[in-house]
């Protein structure tokens, strides 16, 4: 303990420079960028994105981690995670950004938008169908509070929509599927796939080629559409293409990919009916973040039950 007997916190952030993290959550603790040697006892917290291997093992006295992120995948690929409270982030901002990339892709897809792009390019004045919002079936894997966030701004528009989860989760004005045994009537029903899961060994390659077939493909649009802003590895992107070029798959707005940054040479990068940007639908915002963070270890030491944690059985 230091700093008006406050818990000391290691920061490690791989990716990105943790200058802004590191301002803010000092203002409250000490933190350090690196442990004490080999056994550091007097970290008590760990703030952490895609941290470096081994780290944490490194601190016999510490109580929890937090991700920096909304995912914790990045936490668990370290075989060496101590057996403490692993702490998600969540914060208003995280969804409304969640909330504005999900709503915008769907109504891009809806109101053919890249469609009238590439009539743009070519200078062609046509009109084609664009389907009213309360024709269009939205389904959105991965029921949690970003899923159901969006689900309620989608609703707000008119869309119909389907939530599907591991367990059941019910929500007013939403058809609900959940469990393997839902799962294919939910497909079924979707014109608009929203993939918002968590990435988990259950999860990794779920959006397959099979899934994918499993859309509705005689629904408004002409074809199922598919939006991941969820986690890259939870997609297979030549299953993806395989898709598109089999006609089961109409367009796909992707925001996350098996290996970040997209390789150049990936034909995702060129493909006409597939939207790419680099994971940015809902980027942690230390400003938003770090307070909440703070609030949680300072309820903790008050011996308050800390809020969001994982279930590290189900991964997230």
């Amino acid at each position: 303990m230091n700093k008006a007997g406050k818990g000391r916190i290691l920061l490690s952030v791989t990716g990105f420079n943790p200058q802004r993290w590191y301002e803010l959550l000092s203002k409250e603790r000490e933190v350090v960028l690196e442990p004490d040697g080999a056994k550091d006892p007097s970290i008590d917290y760990a703030v952490v994105w895609k941290q470096r291997p081994g780290i944490l093992a490194q601190l016999p006295n510490l109580k929890a981690i937090f991700s920096i992120g909304a995912g914790v995948d990045h936490i668990f690929a370290d075989n060496q995670v101590p057996d403490v409270p692993v702490v998600r982030v969540v914060a208003d901002n995280l969804s409304q950004y969640m909330c504005e990339y999900v709503t915008w892709r769907v109504l891009d897809h809806q109101r053919q938008g890249m469609l009238y792009r590439r009539q743009q390019g070519t200078k062609v004045w046509h009109e084609r169908p664009q389907p009213p919002a309360d024709a269009v079936n939205v389904g959105i894997m991965g029921f949690g509070q970003l899923g159901r966030a969006a689900a309620k701004a989608l609703l707000a528009l008119g869309f119909k929509v389907n939530g599907w989860s591991r367990t059941e989760h019910a929500m007013k004005g939403v058809s609900t599927f959940h469990g393997e045994g839902g799962l294919t009537p939910f497909l079924n029903a979707t014109d608009i796939l929203v993939v918002l899961l968590p990435l988990t060994p259950v999860t990794t390659g779920i959006v397959d080629f099979s899934l994918i077939s499993r859309l509705r493909q005689d629904g408004p649009l002409g074809g199922p559409c598919l939006i991941n802003a969820g986690r890259g590895k939870l997609q297979r992107e030549a299953d993806i293409l395989r898709a598109l070029g089999e006609g089961k798959l109409k367009e796909a707005s992707l925001d996350v990919f098996e290996a970040e940054p997209l390789a150049p040479e990936s034909p995702l990068w060129t493909h006409d009916r597939v939207f790419v940007t680099p994971h940015a639908a809902a980027t942690s915002d230390p400003a938003h973040l770090a307070r909440p963070m703070l609030a949680q270890m300072d309820a903790f030491e008050r011996s308050e039950k800390l809020t969001n944690v994982v279930d590290r059985a189900a991964g997230y």
